[in-house]
């Protein structure tokens, strides 16, 4: 248990989101207003920081941690776990600051992993119950398509490896940092489930609907997409060679 008295943090990773910010946050704090709030602005020239400050000033449920500057979405998650295995809390929540995660979900996901002894439970796109909300074909058909060679490649059992809603327990981030997770952008997400699922962890999947953010500008582009590919055929042609790419997560 944190020193607050709550049992999660929700890391909030922001980059350029002043136009979401104030109401991402206000949805987080009623869905669970037992749990703590941490943002991680990397220095958004937008002004995101200052509003995460005035808001953080309101409540002594949400703090913010300032980067000197953009270094990937992994990055500020790495961050953002080192701050709640410090800080004591059991369970570490994922989710994007641009609205398309529903913070209502949140009850139902941090239950199942209390319940059922999850080491992370994943709101998930893909699997039955689950959708994506204003998505042209193309961008579903990436997401399915990419998805799938992910779990062909490595031999995953994880329907939504890409997905970025997720529950975890804490302790199976202990020993995370730069130096051990390999990627720092897209592919971050796809690296830490393989990682944990790879070391034994026990992975759930929630069917969750997916919306297209209404504010600002997706992050999405074809190198980020690139680079996942890349990274995901090097892992599992390393691994199908009996070769070692990633370092296991310790369950503990």
């Amino acid at each position: 248990m944190s020193a607050t008295g709550a049992s999660a943090l929700v890391v909030l990773p922001t980059y350029n989101e002043a136009e979401s910010i104030r109401g991402v946050l206000a949805r987080i704090r009623v869905a669970v207003p037992d749990a703590d709030v941490l943002v991680v602005d990397d220095a958004s020239p937008d002004g995101t920081g200052a509003i995460a400050d005035e808001l953080a000033a309101a409540d002594p449920g949400v703090s913010v941690l300032h980067r000197p500057g953009k270094a990937g979405l992994g990055a500020a998650y790495l961050a953002g776990f080192a701050i709640a295995l410090e800080r004591g809390y059991r369970f570490v929540v994922e989710i994007d600051a641009d609205g398309s995660h529903d913070p209502a979900e949140l009850p139902a996901m941090l239950a199942l992993a209390e319940r059922e002894g999850a080491d992370l439970v994943i709101g998930s796109r893909w699997v039955p119950g689950g959708a994506v909300v204003n998505w042209p074909w193309l961008r579903r058909a990436i997401s399915r398509s990419g998805n799938a060679y992910a779990r062909w490649m490595l031999r995953s059992r994880v329907q939504d490896l890409t997905a970025g809603f997720r529950v975890y327990r804490a302790a199976v981030l202990a020993g995370l940092d730069g130096s051990v997770v390999s990627s720092h952008g897209y592919c971050f997400q796809v690296e830490l489930a393989w990682r944990l699922e790879r070391a034994g962890g026990r992975i759930l999947e929630h069917p969750i609907a997916f919306v297209e953010r209404a504010t600002g500008r997706s992050k999405m582009h074809a190198g980020i997409v690139a680079e996942a590919l890349w990274r995901v055929t090097a892992w599992g042609m390393s691994a199908r060679l009996g070769h070692e790419p990633l370092p296991s997560t310790s369950r503990v």
